[in-house]
Formats: C-alpha cells, sequence, structure tokens
C-alpha cells in the first residue's frame, strides 16, 4: 500500500529547482536591459500582452452558415481546461472583440477605451472576461508571456517591492527615455512592437527614487544600480495584475476602493497622509496595472467611480487619495445588461462615458447545434451519474431556447422553425446562402431577447431531479419542465410574451413528434436483408422499365410486365410526382452503370434517397406485422413481443436510448398509429 511519504517523494522527483529558479528570477537592472534586448516582449503594454495571448493560440475558419466563413480563435475554445469555459457560437462578435484587441495593441486609440460587452443575462459575457482573466494568467507563466517589476533594497537587506508592479524602464528620467529606447529598438531585431516607455512609477517609487538619488548626489544611474528586478506572474486569486470589481449598495461605494486609501495605523510612524509610505495602493485600478481589470455590472456604478473610470480610460491615469495622478497600464473590461445600457442612452451625464466605451454585443446563441452543444458540456454521461438522458432531451430544449430568441421572418411564407433550420446549416428549396445572410441582417436585434442558457439549464437539473423514479429523462419531461417554469419567469416582460413562448412548446412538441417517428420507423425498417431484397427486386424493375423489357417472375418462372404499383410505391415515399417517375428511374439507372464503368457495385446505402424510400416502403409493408398498436394494449402475443423486442434493441443500440425510454418511444408512436394519424413521410 502507497504511503502518504511515499505520494510526497513521487511529487517531489517532478519538481525541478532549476526551472524554479529560472521563473522567479531576481537581478539588477542593467541584467534586465539585456533581458529586454534579448525578448522586447517583456515590455510590452497590457493590451499587446492580452491581444498576443490571444492570437498564441492560432485561429481556424468555421463556416456558421455565412459566406466566406468566418475566422475563430481557437482561445476562445478554452482548451488549455479541456473546454470547459468555452464560448460556443458567437464567433463574429469574438472576432469583433480580438480587432479592438489588435488596435490597441497598435496603439491606434482602442487602449483608451473602456470595453463593454453587451448582451442580455445568460449570454456568456462573464465567461469571456473570467477567460481572458485566466488566459492572461497562464501566458505570465510562459516564457514569451514573461513581464517584470523592481524593488527597492533595504539597509537591513529587505526589499520593498513596487506595489503596482511597475516596469523598471519607468525609473528611467524622462530626458534620457528616448536615447535609450532608441538604441534599443536599434539593436533589437525583428521585434512585433517598438520599444517605448511610458508613465511613471507609482508615488511610492517617486518616492524612493528622490530619496536614493538624494543619496547619490543626482547620478540617477548608481539609484538604479541599487534596485533589485524581478519576474512576477498575473495572479487573480493573490491580486497581482488582475482585478474585479463589483458595485454594491450605493451607500456603501467608496472610491478609493479603486484607487486605494490611507494607512491611519502608519501616519504616526510616518507623520503625514501625504507620505506614500503610509498609503495602500491596493485598490482595485493598483492591483490591476499591467493586466486587466474587470467591472461587473459597470453601469450600475456610482457617477464618483465613473469619474476614475474615465481617467484610467481615456489618461491612463488614477488619482489616489491626497497624492497627484498616477499612471497605470491596464485592460479595462465591463459587463452589462440590455436595461442598464438603455439607462445609459438616456443619460446626458454619461455622455463622456458613452464616448469612451466600444461597446461589443454579446447575443444569445442563435445556432441550434451550439446552443446543443452548451447543454451537453454540463448533461452527460461523464457528469450525470444514474440517470440515463434519451435521445434528443436536450436537443428539444435547445430548440425551443433557440425559437424564443429570433424575431419572425419577414420573407413570405417562411416559417419561424425553417428560419431556424436554415441557420442551423439546412438547406430548403428556394434558399440560398445570401437568402440565409439577409436574413439575418434584417433581424437586428435577433438573440438580444428571448431566454436564457441558465433557465434551460435550470429545468434540465429539475428534470433530473423531480423524475427520481424514472432510469431516464425523456423530451416530454423536459417539455414539460420547461412550460411549467415560465409562470414563474421573472424575466419575461408581459403576458404575450409568456403565451408566446408556451406556443413554441407546442411547435417544439410537432418536431420532436415528426423525428421520433422517422427513428421508429427506421428501427422497424433496419432489415438489411429485406431492405436489399427490396432493392434488388426495384432496381430488377427500373431496369426492365427503361430498357422495355419484361421481368420474370422467379415464383412462376413467366415473364411479365414491370411491377408499375411495386416502383411507385417506393417512388411516392419521396415525392417523385408521376410527370417525374422517368426522369427518376433513368437517374438510377445512369448511376448503376457509371458505378458499373469503375468497376463499383451499386449500394442502395450510397444514395440518400433511395435508401430513404426503401426504409420508408418497408416501414408501411412490416408495421401491420409487428402489431405496434399492441403496445398500448394489455395483451401482447410471444410472436409479435419477439418483433417489438428486435425494433427495441435497435434503437437501444442505433440511436442511444436505453430500455426505459424506448419503451417510452415505442408506446408514443404507438399511441399515434392507432390514432390513424401516422405520416406517410
Amino acid at each position: 500500500m502507497t504511503t502518504g511519504q511515499d505520494l510526497l517523494e513521487k511529487f517531489s522527483a517532478r519538481q525541478n529547482a532549476d526551472t524554479f529558479w529560472q521563473e522567479h528570477w531576481q537581478g539588477t537592472f542593467a541584467e534586465y536591459l539585456d533581458i529586454v534586448r534579448e525578448n522586447p516582449g517583456v515590455v510590452r503594454t497590457a493590451h499587446q500582452r492580452m491581444y498576443d495571448m490571444i492570437t498564441s493560440y492560432g485561429d481556424y475558419s468555421v463556416d456558421e452558415g455565412r459566406r466566406g466563413g468566418l475566422k475563430r480563435y481557437a482561445f476562445f475554445d478554452d482548451p488549455d481546461n479541456g473546454g470547459r469555459d468555452a464560448i460556443f457560437g458567437l464567433t463574429e462578435e469574438l472576432a469583433q472583440l480580438v480587432s479592438v484587441f489588435r488596435s490597441a495593441a497598435l496603439k491606434y486609440g482602442s487602449e483608451r477605451r473602456v470595453l463593454l460587452l453587451h448582451g442580455p443575462v445568460g449570454s456568456s459575457k462573464s465567461t469571456i472576461a473570467r477567460l481572458l482573466k485566466k488566459g492572461i494568467e497562464r501566458y505570465s507563466l510562459q516564457a514569451e508571456g514573461a513581464l517584470y517589476t523592481f524593488g527597492w533594497m533595504e539597509k537591513d537587506g529587505s526589499i520593498t517591492w513596487d506595489p503596482m508592479n511597475g516596469d523598471p524602464l519607468q525609473l528611467i528620467p524622462h530626458a534620457y527615455r528616448q536615447e535609450l529606447c532608441d538604441q534599443l529598438n536599434e539593436e533589437v531585431q525583428n521585434a512585433t512592437y517598438p520599444i517605448e516607455i511610458k508613465g511613471d512609477v507609482c508615488p511610492l517609487s517617486r518616492f524612493y527614487f528622490r530619496e536614493r538619488l538624494s543619496e547619490e548626489n543626482g547620478d540617477w544611474t548608481k539609484v538604479l544600480g541599487s534596485i533589485v528586478v524581478k519576474r512576477f506572474f498575473l495572479s487573480e486569486a493573490d491580486r497581482i495584475g488582475i482585478g474585479t470589481f463589483q458595485p454594491k449598495d450605493e451607500k456603501n461605494q467608496d472610491s478609493t476602493e479603486l484607487t486605494g486609501d490611507i494607512n491611519y495605523r502608519k501616519i504616526a510612524e510616518y507623520g503625514s497622509e501625504s507620505d506614500p509610505r503610509a498609503f495602500n495602493f491596493d485598490g482595485e485600478f493598483n492591483v490591476a496595472n499591467r493586466g486587466m481589470i474587470e467591472f461587473i455590472e459597470v453601469l450600475k456604478l456610482d457617477v464618483a467611480f465613473l469619474y476614475d473610470l474615465l481617467g484610467a480610460s481615456q489618461e491612463h491615469k488614477i488619482k489616489p487619495k491626497k497624492f497627484a495622478q498616477t499612471d497605470i497600464d491596464t485592460v479595462i473590461i465591463g459587463h452589462t445588461n440590455e436595461p442598464e445600457y438603455r439607462k445609459l442612452q438616456s443619460n446626458e451625464f454619461m455622455e463622456a462615458l458613452r464616448d469612451r466605451t466600444v461597446k461589443i454585443d454579446i447575443p444569445y446563441v442563435t445556432k441550434l447545434s451550439q446552443e446543443l452543444s452548451i447543454y451537453e458540456k454540463d448533461y452527460n454521461s461523464r457528469r450525470v451519474r444514474g440517470k440515463h438522458i434519451a435521445p434528443h432531451t436536450l436537443e428539444v430544449a435547445a430548440l425551443w431556447a433557440v425559437l424564443t430568441r429570433l424575431e419572425e421572418p419577414k420573407h413570405h411564407g417562411l416559417t419561424l422553425l425553417q428560419k431556424l433550420k436554415l441557420y442551423n446549416g439546412k438547406s430548403l428549396p428556394g434558399f440560398t446562402m445570401d437568402n440565409v445572410d439577409q436574413l439575418r441582417k434584417e433581424a437586428k436585434h435577433e438573440g438580444m431577447q428571448g431566454i436564457s442558457p441558465r433557465y434551460v439549464q435550470d429545468k434540465i437539473s429539475n428534470a433530473l431531479v423531480n423524475n427520481a423514479d424514472a432510469t431516464s429523462i425523456n423530451p416530454f419531461m423536459m417539455l414539460n419542465e420547461l412550460e411549467g417554469g415560465l409562470k414563474h419567469h421573472s424575466l419575461i416582460p408581459n403576458e404575450d410574451t409568456r403565451d408566446a413562448y408556451r406556443r413554441l412548446i407546442s411547435i417544439v412538441k410537432e418536431e420532436y413528434t415528426d423525428v421520433v417517428k422517422n427513428e421508429v420507423q427506421r428501427a422497424i425498417a433496419a432489415d438489411d436483408e429485406a431492405l436489399t431484397r427490396l432493392c434488388g427486386n426495384y432496381i430488377d424493375n427500373v431496369k426492365a422499365y427503361t430498357q422495355r423489357e419484361r421481368v420474370r417472375n422467379k415464383f412462376t418462372g413467366q415473364d411479365e410486365q414491370p411491377d408499375e404499383r411495386l416502383m411507385r410505391s417506393i417512388e411516392e415515399r419521396i415525392d417523385i410526382p408521376e410527370t417525374r417517375k422517368d426522369d427518376f428511374r433513368r437517374e438510377i439507372m445512369n448511376y448503376i452503370g457509371a458505378l458499373a464503368l469503375d468497376g463499383k457495385k451499386f449500394d442502395y446505402k450510397t444514395n440518400e434517397r433511395l435508401h430513404k424510400a426503401l426504409e420508408m416502403k418497408l416501414f408501411e409493408d412490416q408495421k401491420d406485422t409487428i402489431k405496434l398498436t399492441s403496445l398500448i394494449s394489455n395483451v401482447v402475443d410471444k410472436d409479435t413481443q419477439e418483433k417489438i423486442d428486435i425494433v427495441k434493441g435497435r434503437l437501444i443500440r442505433d440511436f442511444g436510448y436505453n430500455d426505459e425510454s424506448a419503451h417510452d418511444v415505442l408506446q408514443y408512436v404507438a399511441s399515434i398509429f392507432a390514432r390513424g394519424d401516422a405520416k406517410r413521410d
């Protein structure tokens, strides 16, 4: 048995002291200058570092139903955490966000703006901010993301580190900065960004600099010779380079939470409130220097905070109490919802903030497959133990959620469900990709309203918990939960909207019914031998028909006319009209002939339309022998039960059902046939 000591020794063997000290390097200012020569990226601005971090993960092209495709940045798939915080969809919006970072990295003006993520509740605004914070944390641990700060060596050997983790190059006096930068830029080859020195160190380091400068008789190079430079890592948990601010009750808001506050216990020691040694530079802006700061519900900030926000964004400066304006370098990201943003638009006192804001809409997902992926990430066989999620259960929830977010199409004759299918990549007669792009352009506010994924996730959770006796949850349990929760949903604005959402649940039920009937039909007709025989019979008759020959009856041995009834019974299943039957039959024979020329044998499975027609024909022939409707009676004979068990087994094997959910779906489809309203297609 492994002991605790064994485990510790096992992990200890993996540690590398050299790597640790490399990562926690400390050295002189002169050594830091050598590092800058070798890796000028260490002096990047916060926006440059953020942009480089995102693009370091690479990108790829995605279709998403848009002409020409879109560039997708792999960072937002959260590859480092196995996709735990992956953003599904929103490719265009995320590309816009990265474009702003690129502009800011090149110093085209966006670096002086507040990035405002705007969208409905639950549209992944917080997730995007969390991804960026975690991403920049990890990047600072890597060699290409390294950054450095400095400290002041005291007489007792201790080091007072710069509280805002300023760049050591900011200690260079302004009169010498340009000359130093010119020389460094001349020596550095292939740097992505030119080396620049902007801003000054914080008031505490200014105090120490002036004090040491006096001691060194004005020789600033000797002052720099006495400082210690170290590598540091961004960490939200340790409040290093990453700040997060959330508005509280207005009566309790204090702007010192952003810019730091006086340490009253140290006033007696240093004698003045304006002595920087008696000040705590621990406000969220101080903390976020060199990294990023997230403002949660930014538009709920008190006006006093907004002045700090404006200065931090436009001037890259903050105003700590009792001190002059202090330089900061940080990415400012806020997020807000629609009602708060409307208040901003109507408030003339907020005009300055609007002018310094880059708004990026983060809508709900409007593509079914992406919405489904959101739920499959949290509700799957790995995470849900002891309960089977029947096929289409999550799909009907996703289908309904997306329908609530779509605007009614202006195109005559196009239903909301058809519009959803077009968005999801399905082709419909008469619609091209240009039509789909036009539909998106016409719906200017699509995805900015509707049901949040959080509501759906809550109802999936309810379905799993409330049906304790069932071994699985099915689509009807899911739809009942979704509909039942509507009357208590606080974010639905009015009863008309509530009724509209209920009507959409009816549409989803109809769609599910069509899907599940088709699955049962395929399960019943999934007899490969029977399908092969039926296909062979059909092809023999089509060949004779197209070549004006007769067909030999294998039972009587007589030559007979091609079986028109058989051919039409198959062709009608896929809507081949009487006037098109000759064309369709010639197409089939030409296809078989082309395969023969290539030395290949015809297989009905390679022709999707014919395959579907054969399955539907076989289903019609077999459903009466299986007596599916007997499932809803109490008496089932042995022969019928064996056939039903075969169908159930196919549903389990081929479609992902378990025993209970397969039985439920067979009973449901049986009840439809019992009512006599089964569709032929």
